[in-house]
């Protein structure tokens, strides 16, 4: 019997309407490669959907995405709305109400992509990043605002159960890899929280004795990434710290725009979403150079996340082929557009 998967795409705004059509071209032909049957249904929702309408999605926007087995999202924003807005009426909003509390956000080197890096050395490791609380979560505010004594509050939420479950996601995925976890946090410093997140990751390795745990200090942590890369494997950090050290990670990798992410609520109750870790750039939107590959990779993810690992390596493998071959978008010091990039994929996936 073939296998039915029901896709939400959102395109959003930016780049995401360019790179959305070489990713759904992968896609599906990954699927029929597969004998999978991946049906795809769009909806136009986002920062310009919010200056056409007034609003970022409808209000049972959520309601719509529960029904599907995934969402594929391209990027939010845009010039005219402040990216606050964009992030907490909308990204985030599918993100927490879906318990969406593990990122990952893998980071790799590719042949034939040259990095910032002396040698341009190999590397391959995986940003596991707490979603749901952290330094994201919220709470704060400003006290006599725009006066000489203003004061300004922002608070670090960890519970148990997020740093818990976040640890033992990461040191499960170090199964599957490496066996390594580098646990990065800042515990000199932020005594009361990051002591905290500490002690919690820990108390879960004591179960994982096949699996090393290193701690490293986020400062520390991202001289490494820049001198011996290939040291890492699973990384498991905070909500900011992971934000931060995946666009580097990106930056090493040759750019930002190969980053993809997965937003997973590993129970399954609710959909994931997966989404490239660049953005809307609005810079360049609309000139047909966005590099698609982020998109693309973030589709791959997807379907393993699925259970549908072939049609995944596929994608992977294919992306590799055409960055080795020397198809490079302008992030990557080339000439191919958006659809050439594309096409490239989609060539070496289909020969």
């Amino acid at each position: 019997m073939t296998n039915v998967l029901n896709i939400a795409v959102l395109p959003g705004d930016g780049i995401g309407p360019e790179i959305m059509p070489q990713a759904l071209a992968v896609l599906q032909a990954a699927a029929q490669h597969t004998g999978l049957d991946l049906r795809c249904e769009s909806f136009p929702w986002g920062a310009e959907h919010f200056l056409r309408q007034g609003e970022f999605m409808p209000a049972d926007g959520l309601t719509t995405l529960r029904d599907f087995d995934a969402i594929l999202f391209a990027a939010a924003g845009h010039p005219a709305v402040s990216d606050e807005r964009s992030s907490w009426e909308f990204v985030f909003q599918i993100r927490k109400q879906f318990r969406q509390y593990a990122n990952l956000r893998p980071v790799r080197s590719y042949p034939g992509v040259a990095t910032p890096l002396q040698g341009d050395p190999a590397f391959d490791m995986l940003i596991v990043r707490e979603n749901s609380e952290g330094e994201y979560a919220g709470p704060g505010g400003v006290l006599h605002g725009g006066w000489d004594n203003g004061v300004a509050i922002q608070t670090t939420v960890l519970t148990q159960t997020g740093v818990e479950r976040i640890a033992r996601y990461a040191f499960d995925l170090a199964r599957q890899r490496r066996r390594h976890v580098t646990n990065v946090t800042k515990s000199n410093a932020i005594l009361h929280t990051m002591k905290f997140w500490d002690a919690i990751v820990a108390d879960v390795a004591r179960d994982y004795p096949d699996v090393t745990l290193d701690l490293l200090l986020v400062d520390a942590a991202s001289m490494k990434f820049v001198q011996a890369p290939g040291v890492f494997d699973v990384i498991v950090t905070t909500n900011m710290y992971g934000d931060i050290l995946s666009d580097l990670g990106g930056a090493l990798a040759g750019s930002v725009g190969l980053s993809s992410s997965a937003n997973l609520d590993p129970t399954g109750e609710f959909p994931s979403m997966f989404e490239p870790v660049h953005g809307s750039a609005p810079d360049i939107a609309g000139q047909g150079s966005a590099n698609p590959c982020g998109l693309i990779l973030s589709a791959a993810l997807m379907l393993r996340e699925l259970g549908q690992g072939e049609a995944a390596a596929r994608i992977e493998a294919a992306v590799a082929a055409a960055l080795a071959a020397g198809v490079h978008t302008r992030d990557l010091g080339g000439r191919a557009s958006t659809a050439e990039m594309g096409a490239a994929v989609l060539q070496r996936l289909e020969g």
